[in-house]
């Protein structure tokens, strides 16, 4: 015992004296802990004694140049708007918002009045100037708050609490969760009405009851059905619940809601089957729910659009505050709706001839085969839509070691093969992907 190594191990009040300076940027509890962690190496082992304060001190200056353990990477996958790697990257509009709201902001400061305003007036006039059908405008923190909130403040406040929903729309979003069980959770009840394939004007008529406080069009964003199918289109259901209201067989108003799910807010040529805000509403939608990181190509958000009083309930429910976005959320989103386009539009809409000419250079420089593929919308949007495309292909092995790399490129394995589909990475970032091949290459 009289020659443990252990007991040279500095005190942790001498390393925390040592270590001082750390103490402003990290705060006294993270220097201790990394103290700790450098401690518990040594009485393993790892390293000696003497070593505690500079690998402390490594440790901590490590996590001073790494904010956050998210880490950056470039998609390769042909996927545009892919979930797990963090659906729509934001334009350089966006993160310049996200900094110059970072500290204190005007989010709800009336500069003139020097009073309390309207929380995030801006970015809801934005949303508003972008769908001129909608006389009102609110921003909640996803897609599925904007429907649990309306589901609450339209339908249960007001003791109506049936939400009528065609069975073929019955939909299961990601993680698990299922379109009934979230609208169940508000103590609403789900009136399911049609079939799984096909579902009739009658259908909606037989279910409206004083009961009803909703009726629910669901966009099945991320599947398709085809063969003997029907529907009820947004005109239709809404004539047949103006008419319902007018016979007085059911107490006015019944608001028609459509969550069109991907947060397109007008036509693309692209995306002709995939609904967008201004026409749903055009066509008779009291109210639209939408997320705002999937084809809008913002931030995380759940944005509502439609007929002024009924977002004004909603805004003013209990719930609205639990589900209200911070400051940085209506700023990105805010420049995401006024500035240039956004990098989803762009990799949506790349002219293919470019991608060809930047796809071929980077296969020559990596001696590669260029070869062609399809790359696809993602973020549950514009299913079986396939987008014509070019990749580099390369051993399937090197996947893993790009997506371990700095920084990590995430691929396509099909065929046996490692695809990189340049469609979602800016050209600015080619030379970046061309070195991370190589040293993946040199891993082997």
């Amino acid at each position: 015992m009289a020659h443990d190594q252990r007991r040279r191990i500095p005190r942790t009040d001498v390393l925390l004296a040592e270590l001082s300076a750390f103490v402003p940027t990290h705060g006294a509890p993270a220097v201790k802990y990394a103290i700790q962690q450098a401690a518990e190496q040594a009485r393993c082992g790892e390293i000696s004694p003497d070593e505690v304060a500079a690998v402390a001190g490594a440790q901590l200056r490590a996590r001073a140049e790494d904010a956050t353990s998210l880490q950056p990477l470039l998609n390769a996958t042909g996927v545009v708007l892919h979930t797990n790697i963090g659906r729509a990257p934001l334009s350089a509009a966006a993160k310049e918002a996200l900094l110059s709201a970072a500290g204190y902001c005007d989010v709800e400061y009336d500069l003139e009045q020097g009073t309390r305003a309207r929380r995030g007036r801006a970015t809801l006039a934005a949303l508003r100037a972008a769908v001129p059908s909608a006389s009102g405008a609110l921003a909640v923190n996803n897609g599925a708050a904007a429907l649990v909130l309306a589901t609450s403040a339209l339908a249960v406040a007001r003791q109506r609490p049936e939400i009528i929903v065609s069975r073929g729309e019955m939909v299961e979003i990601g993680d698990g969760f299922r379109l009934h069980e979230l609208i169940g959770s508000t103590g609403a009840r789900v009136i399911e009405v049609g079939t799984t394939n096909r579902t009739h004007p009658r259908d909606y008529e037989e279910a409206l009851s004083p009961q009803t406080g909703l009726v629910l069009k669901v966009h099945p964003s991320n599947f398709r059905v085809e063969g003997f199918t029907a529907g009820v289109e947004i005109a239709d259901l809404a004539a047949l619940l103006r008419r319902a209201e007018q016979e007085g067989r059911v107490p006015a108003p019944v608001p028609l809601l459509a969550d069109i799910g991907s947060g397109l807010l007008g036509p693309d040529a692209l995306l002709p089957q995939e609904p967008d805000a201004t026409t749903t509403l055009e066509a008779g939608a009291d109210i639209v729910t939408a997320s705002g990181d999937k084809l809008l190509g913002g931030p995380q958000a759940g944005i509502v659009l439609g007929r002024a009083d009924l977002v004004d309930v909603m805004a003013r429910h209990p719930l609205a505050r639990a589900v209200r976005v911070d400051k940085l959320t209506l700023a990105a989103l805010e420049a995401t709706l006024r500035g240039p386009l956004t990098p989803t539009h762009r990799a949506l809409h790349h002219d293919l001839d470019e991608l060809r000419a930047r796809t071929a250079a980077v296969a020559e420089a990596l001696d590669a085969q260029m070869v062609p593929t399809c790359a696809a919308i993602g973020g549950g949007g514009a299913p079986g839509v396939d987008l014509p495309s070019v990749a580099v292909a390369l051993p399937a092995a090197l996947a893993p070691r790009l997506r371990t790399g700095t920084p990590g490129v995430i691929s396509r394995v099909e065929g046996g093969r490692c695809l990189l589909d340049l469609r979602c990475i800016p050209a600015s970032a080619d030379a970046q992907l061309i070195a991370a091949v190589q040293a993946a290459r040199t891993e082997a």
